[in-house]
């Protein structure tokens, strides 16, 4: 946390105050000029460590090579029923990768029809086990046409939101952002934007899918999957079982969304940011007064 070195764009972008160019010109200079911050070529960093600058450029390197490896797995995962958009989420769309980085994916599907979309697409992943390649399939955020807006408002999914990099599904995305208007109270330096998301494809077998599924039957079986997922993961949660990174598995699960637990990892993330950034301040201060 804060070990990543940024861009001067990158630090105006994210600012959590509204500034002119010239007064973030100054302050940045001043804190350079104190060695309150440091500079190597384009990036600044907390740190007088050029180390992690070579971390910075080598899992930016990694980046590029996963998300075009990304894009390809937007594309099939877009011809499965339901599905209406496909991004990429988590360190990846901050342009960051390395030997351990999953391609995590956010998902948006058709409304009240995301339970039998996650279904098969997980009946899916079930065989990329069997070839070592579901880490191309980290599909962890689902919502629906219905509930676009993200139900926590903090820091951390005002900035997640805002770098999500957009695959598949223009129109929905675009509808998305519209939704999520409220990360600029929180980022008002940063502006939503579409990236490259391409149109919705149309394939025949999968409108062929969705057309048998429009009805009551479709109605039933995508609340019959949220009821048997949600139980399977509550089991889980309570077992305590640990995914691959050790962390205890949680998921929230409602009839429009589908989503790791925000109680065991945003709140805790959120209050490791709080506690650093009071630390930081601290150090700043004491500096200063010297």
């Amino acid at each position: 946390m804060f070990d990543y070195p940024l861009t001067y764009g990158e630090i105006y972008l994210f600012l959590g105050e509204k500034h002119y160019q010239a007064q973030f010109n100054e302050a940045i200079n001043y804190l350079v000029a104190g060695k309150m911050i440091y500079q190597f070529d384009k990036f600044y960093s907390l740190k007088n460590d050029y180390l992690i600058i070579i971390r910075r450029n080598r899992g930016n390197q990694k980046a590029a090579e996963m998300i075009a490896k990304a894009k390809e797995v937007g594309r099939f995962l877009i011809k499965f029923p339901y599905v209406r958009g496909i991004g990429i989420s988590g360190s990846l769309s901050k342009n960051f990768a390395d030997e351990r980085s999953d391609i995590d994916l956010f998902i948006i599907t058709a409304r009240n029809r995301l339970w039998v979309a996650r279904t098969l697409m997980h009946c899916f992943k079930k065989l990329t086990f069997l070839v070592n390649k579901q880490h191309n399939y980290c599909m962890n955020y689902y919502i629906d046409e219905q509930q676009l807006q993200i139900a926590e408002k903090n820091i951390y999914t005002a900035i997640e939101t805002d770098t999500l990099i957009p695959l598949e599904g223009d129109v929905v995305f675009e509808k998305f952002y519209a939704a999520n208007s409220w990360t600029r109270t929180l980022l008002p330096n940063k502006t939503l934007r579409l990236a490259s998301a391409k149109p919705l494809p149309t394939y025949v077998f999968k409108n062929l899918i969705e057309f048998l599924f429009n009805n009551r039957l479709g109605d039933m079986l995508d609340d019959v999957f949220l009821k048997i997922t949600s139980k399977r993961w509550s089991k889980k949660t309570m077992l305590k079982k640990l995914n691959l990174r050790g962390i205890v598995m949680g998921m929230s699960a409602g009839k429009h969304f589908a989503k790791p637990d925000p109680v065991n990892f945003q709140n805790r993330l959120i209050e490791r940011y709080k506690n650093k950034l009071t630390y930081l301040l601290q150090q700043t201060e004491e500096r200063v007064a010297q």
